[in-house]
């Protein structure tokens, strides 16, 4: 699977590059199912043609999520069920799931269930009733990045392949685009491109690709001991040196001889006490009331 989040923001919205992929993932003949969270379905089909919106299915979370209207239009099973079929679908050939949005299910379900459900996704394989491993699932979320915090866009961040942030103004836009894959360095690079009232893509320049300069999940973890200003090991000499060392508060037995076995013309020590005139001396023995 490749996941493609999309960062918008205020200044480029991200759903007419959503649509446009979508349009792409069509006409390769993919069947394409949208959950559909923040527009209507009629907003969001307006534009494609009829030979397109054939090829969508579309999960309306919009209109009555809860169905409180009582029709029975709304989906009972909610949008993490609608994910999990996917997991388990046994059509022929490839299908793309777009999410429209991320940050709608990130606002209503807990981040850890829905990273699990993507995860799934990732992992085609492992579900059952998934025979052909090349029945692959391409899975398209926009993603409001000002709405969130750190820790679930660096969560998402991990399950995604292909990660693209929008920037610009007007009719032309630019794409950072961020290719992660496994055991290889991330690719960064920049494209300008304007999406047509059609919602094709009218690519104008792409930036050479580029190493990603900051650490990444896959990149190699730094080497900690690395430009130390101490030795963390000693060598044979410095060792020796060490154990043959004495340390002041160690009582060798060399210290145990010299103290108990003292020869002659060495000073001694004694002690002197004197008490003072106001001593208040007990002249009882401390120890009279001791069977000893």
């Amino acid at each position: 699977m490749r996941q493609d989040p999309e960062r918008n923001s205020v200044e480029w919205e991200g759903r007419s590059l959503l649509k446009a992929l979508i349009k792409k993932s069509a006409l390769s003949g993919e069947q394409v199912h949208i959950l559909g969270c923040e527009v209507s379905e009629e907003e969001f089909r307006e534009g494609f043609d009829s030979s397109i919106n054939s090829q969508l299915v579309y999960h309306d979370f919009f209109r009555d999520p809860l169905n409180w209207s009582k029709t029975g239009d709304a989906i009972p099973e909610g949008p993490l069920e609608v994910l999990r079929a996917m997991c388990a679908r046994t059509g022929p050939g490839p299908a793309t799931i777009a999410l429209d949005s991320l940050s709608w299910l990130l606002l209503h379900l807990p981040c850890t269930t829905l990273c699990q459900t993507l995860h799934a996704l990732n992992h085609m394989d492992s579900c059952p009733g998934n025979s052909s491993p090349s029945e692959r699932m391409r899975v398209l979320g926009l993603l409001h990045e000002e709405l969130h915090g750190p820790g679930p866009l660096a969560a998402l961040s991990t399950l995604a392949h292909t990660e693209v942030t929008l920037s610009g103004t007007g009719d032309q836009a630019s794409a950072c685009i961020l290719y992660r894959r496994p055991q290889q360095r991330p690719i960064r690079k920049t494209q300008w491109f304007s999406i047509l009232p059609d919602f094709s893509l009218d690519v104008q320049g792409v930036s050479p690709l580029k190493s990603q300069p900051h650490p990444d999940a896959y990149t190699s973890p730094v080497d900690p001991t690395t430009h130390l200003t101490f030795n963390l090991h000693l060598s044979k000499k410095e060792k020796e040196a060490k154990e043959s060392l004495t340390l002041p508060f160690q009582f060798s037995s060399e210290k145990q001889h010299a103290l108990l076995c003292r020869g002659l013309g060495q000073a001694t020590s004694h002690i002197f006490y004197e008490p003072d005139a106001y001593a208040d001396l007990d002249q009882e023995d401390a120890d009279d009331d001791l069977d000893i």
